[in-house]
């Protein structure tokens, strides 16, 4: 598929690494970066200073997608399902608005459907949904031993005991969109 007939959604569901191995998995997606967005501080943040909380920026990934195999829709419930939207500034052990659950639109169509699709799961969980659905301002891509993390480091410890289960989880609840 020619690049300029992909669309992107950007998101932040705590660590990047998590978030870009599970999109990698998923048919219709051509491309995922990590990077950061979000903040209001002037330049390009490194991860050291997205890590302090200071910049604003939350780390999130960059989904480039062909709308004909997989829709925004589809994949904005495969990202709510694949962390956990309940939780204020925290995914698992990883705290700070950095790791907050977040939805930047590109354009009002995505924006009315991510609020269709929040609106759409909130009952599945226990606990009120605090992701914040935000305007893209401005992506920034994290470093170059930040992309394909998982990919090059599947036997790292935290790769095993937290991305691991969280594609386990994807492959059961999501076989249908799987690659």
């Amino acid at each position: 598929m020619k690049e300029e007939n992909l669309e992107q959604m950007t998101v932040g569901g705590g660590c990047f690494w998590c978030s870009e191995a599970v999109f990698d998995e998923i048919k219709g997606v051509e491309k995922v970066i990590s990077g950061y967005s979000g903040g209001k501080v002037p330049g390009t943040p490194t991860y050291r200073e997205v890590c302090s909380g200071l910049t604003g920026h939350a780390e999130v990934i960059q989904v480039s997608f062909d709308p004909t195999v997989v829709s925004y829709e589809d994949l904005l419930v495969i990202f709510m399902t694949t962390h956990n939207p309940t939780t204020l500034n925290k995914q698992g052990a990883d705290r700070g608005t950095q790791y907050r659950s977040v939805i930047f639109y590109h354009n009002e169509e995505q924006k009315k459907i991510a609020e269709t699709v929040l609106k759409e799961m909130a009952p599945y969980f226990d606990d009120p949904i605090v992701t914040e659905l935000s305007p893209l301002e401005k992506f920034h891509p994290a470093e170059a031993h930040h992309q394909d993390y998982y990919a090059n480091n599947q036997g790292q410890g935290y790769c095993t005991a937290v991305i691991s289960p969280k594609l386990a989880k994807l492959r059961e609840m999501h076989a249908d969109k799987l690659k």
